[in-house]
């Protein structure tokens, strides 16, 4: 008897420790954590590179981020509750998984080897995460019936030009950019403290041509996922659904902010090392995702168990 009640009470214990409300404060807890840590510890003195410690505390953040929202969609996806779809929580699981695998690869090129290359191995799984995200954010606008007014269609065309120029203007800079004073003396070179490999830099010359055509499907995919994320918080708006996906459709704006903001830093601050602050967006679009995750599964858990009781009832 008392083993029994002993292993009912951890059964308990774990269950509400694993309850939608402890992970959603666990989720902004990191999410609010990361910012502090990137407020504090982003600013450096001029001519000084970040330590390496900053890089791992980085990588780390925005890891467990991901790494957690992955899981969530993928056990929506596993779940015969959800409402959504499975296929829609699939596709977003994946891509945030392979987005982890490919934070991995960056960076160690970027910590370890201390490289900066235009293309890495990375980018096959960051390709591979952006079409599996824009398939299940689509396979999601599918789901329901279009039926916009037509301020929510301009609504939606406003913000697809507004993200198309911006993302030109920050993949390619007007000229008066170029004009401005160069920084490059103010800069001490430093030899890294680990040579790469001669395969590592075979590689690096052998993906380097395919960084334009990359950046341009990059932009694309980051127009188009913001787009997405418009009409979906547009087409939820007000349902039963519309927390769980207004929080999908801010784990989008996110993404869209942080590459904006490394593609113009990589390309104007010379010798530019990640973990800037706005890089924090990152981890904001796994914490987005995570919450987005949560909520989407306690809706449609416990809808499913009203109707069930429902049916017991008019059945007594």
């Amino acid at each position: 008897m008392s083993s029994t009640s002993e292993k009912a009470e951890k059964a308990g214990g774990i269950k509400s420790l694993l309850s939608t409300p402890v992970l959603v404060s666990a989720a902004v807890t990191w999410g609010v954590g990361s910012l502090l840590f990137f407020l504090l510890f982003s600013v450096t003195l001029p001519g000084e590179g970040r330590p390496f410690w900053y890089g791992i505390g980085t990588l780390v953040l925005e890891q467990v981020a991901f790494l957690f929202a992955g899981i969530l969609c993928l056990r929506n996806s596993f779940s015969n509750q959800i409402v959504s779809g499975r296929n829609v929580w699939l596709g977003m699981g994946l891509g945030l998984l392979s987005y982890f695998v490919g934070n991995l690869f960056f960076s160690w090129w970027e910590l370890y080897w201390e490289l900066s290359p235009a293309v890495s191995p990375g980018d096959l799984f960051y390709v591979i995460s952006y079409l599996c995200l824009t398939v299940g954010m689509i396979l999601a606008v599918r789901s329901r019936r279009l039926n916009l007014e037509l301020w929510q269609w301009g609504v939606t065309l406003a913000i697809a030009v507004a993200g198309i120029a911006f993302a030109a203007w920050v993949s390619y800079p007007f000229d008066f950019l170029s004009s401005a004073p160069a920084v490059e003396d103010a800069v001490v070179a430093i030899e890294p403290a680990r040579p790469a490999p001669e395969w590592v830099i075979g590689l690096e010359k052998q993906l380097d041509p395919l960084g334009p055509p990359l950046n341009l499907l990059y932009v694309f995919l980051d127009v188009l996922l913001l787009i997405i994320a418009a009409v979906l918080l547009l087409a939820f708006w007000g349902g039963r659904f519309s927390q769980s996906w207004r929080m999908i459709a801010a784990a989008a704006f996110s993404l869209y902010i942080a590459d904006m903001w490394f593609k113009y830093a990589d390309k104007n601050i010379p010798d530019y090392e990640s973990g800037d602050l706005l890089e924090v967006f990152f981890i904001f679009t796994g914490v987005f995702f995570a919450i987005g995750a949560l909520l989407e599964y306690d809706v449609s858990t416990r809808s499913v168990s009203r109707g069930s009781r429902r049916r017991r009832g008019s059945a007594s």
